[in-house]
């Protein structure tokens, strides 16, 4: 007897999941307009500050006064944390983690908007932290909220339309749909099932759909870059890889301190950690405002430096010099207790090493000065797959974020380089890491 078609093939709208499906655009597009209005405000605050501190510059006489606003500002962030400093502060990724993991619960509602206000007033003075990290929290909180409360969903599918929206608010932050299922995937529930990365592909893609109609086509970070002419230095590539790896098992030992560092600071409760990095913004903005925030305008700037260098020898100092502010500076705002992502900390640091290794390479006759973007991109990827354990994510996000591709094999290359590095170090996946550090009631 001969199978047929009809025998092989499920019947049309059988699929036992559809419904969530459903569900799970609904949970994107509610948490695309949320990361939308996140997103516009903490770019437009931003600006705001590019203006600011020249002005501030001129008229020492407001620093003062901008102080105490600053503290005003910690003082009311504290009273926020206040409510639950453990479920509000970092970047929400573990504690999401820790609730699929059985370890941890919250009221989702009650931390959606707690997540939304005490981000803007971390985020928004210029502490460097992404946003990207609260988007996620705040997309899990809109997906578990309304699995529970509108859906009445069964626990399995609750903890579907979470991470659901684990990846809607990563795809709405960085305008990244297929990075934000990926990271799902490579960092929270590390198996790939069907029912569950169609309902975060439709929320993600619902998602993002949001943030194109609100804010506009263009990529999130937008870096039109030509592939490599010509084959690349593969033993540059290579000694860039392993360089990568060692500044990324760098950052994962040294963010990892900051629970202790701070816990030495007595004289200051931990909801009000923040005063110390929100008062340090003064000098740095008065020193170059282009430092400040997480930062997409960061990244633009090193890659205009990249672009036309006037002294190549003077600008690798000042690449070097950026490198060690941007370190220390986004390790003393993620451990100050503040809600604030580090994944566009992370690509800010890598575009810096990129620009730095670029430029020298050229300098030294082993690249072409039109690879120099290119190595930009590929370092980002590079230093961010290391530290999150999560190459596959890194590269498509990139790609997605900068809208554009350098030639794929090299950045593969170095980016699985870096990623190799970092573990024979010992390195970890690092919300895994910041997890386990945490005490969860």
């Amino acid at each position: 007897m001969v199978a047929r078609a009809k025998d092989v093939l499920a019947r049309p709208f059988s699929m036992d999941y559809l419904n969530l499906v459903f569900q799970g655009v609904i949970v994107g597009l509610i948490t695309g307009v949320i990361v939308s209005c996140f997103r516009w405000i903490i770019d437009h605050t931003l600006q705001l500050l590019f203006w600011w501190y020249p002005y501030l510059e001129s008229h020492l006489g407001y620093v003062l006064v901008y102080a105490l606003f600053l503290v005003a500002i910690s003082w009311l962030l504290g009273k926020i944390l206040k409510y639950d400093l453990t479920n509000l502060v970092g970047s929400g990724v573990p504690q999401v983690e820790a609730i699929l993991l059985g370890q941890n619960s919250y009221a989702p509602w009650q931390i959606l908007w707690r997540k939304f206000v005490g981000g803007l007033l971390a985020i928004c003075p210029g502490l460097f932290l992404g946003r990207e990290g609260p988007c996620i929290q705040m997309g899990a909180c809109v997906g578990q909220g309304l699995a529970a409360d509108v859906f009445k969903t069964s626990k399995k599918d609750q903890q579907t339309l979470l991470l659901a929206g684990v990846a809607a608010g990563l795809a709405a932050a960085f305008s990244a749909p297929l990075a934000g299922v990926l990271f799902m995937v490579e960092e929270i529930t590390t198996t790939f099932k069907p029912r569950v990365c169609l309902t975060a592909l439709a929320a993600a893609l619902s998602a993002d759909l949001m943030t194109l109609v609100l804010l506009g086509q263009q990529p999130s970070l937008a870096m039109y870059i030509k592939p490599f002419e010509g084959a690349p230095n593969y033993v540059f590539l290579l000694i860039l890889g392993i360089i990568i790896g060692i500044l990324a098992y760098a950052y994962q030992y040294v963010l990892l301190e900051q629970l202790y560092v701070y816990s030495k600071l007595n004289f200051l409760p931990q909801r009000y950690h923040s005063l110390i990095p929100l008062l340090l913004t003064i000098p740095l903005g008065l020193w170059n405002a282009k430092l400040l925030g997480g930062s997409h305008d960061f990244i633009s700037y090193v890659t205009d430096m990249s672009l036309t260098p006037t002294d190549p020898h003077a600008l690798l100092k000042l690449l070097v010099l950026f490198f060690i502010v941007r370190f220390v500076f986004s390790m003393v705002s993620y451990g100050a207790s503040v809600p604030g992502g580090i994944f566009m900390p992370i690509l800010a640091l890598g575009a810096v090493i990129g620009c730095f290794a670029g430029l020298l390479g050229v300098s030294a006759g082993w690249l072409e000065h039109s690879q120099v973007l290119g190595l930009i991109l590929i370092s980002m990827a590079a230093y961010f797959g290391a530290i999150e354990k999560a190459p596959f994510t890194a590269i498509v996000l990139l790609t997605e974020m900068a809208g554009s591709l350098a030639s794929v094999f090299p950045l593969v290359f170095v980016t699985f380089i870096a990623y190799t590095v970092d573990t024979l170090l010992g390195g970890r996946p690092i919300y895994t890491a910041l997890r386990e550090e945490m005490y969860f009631k």
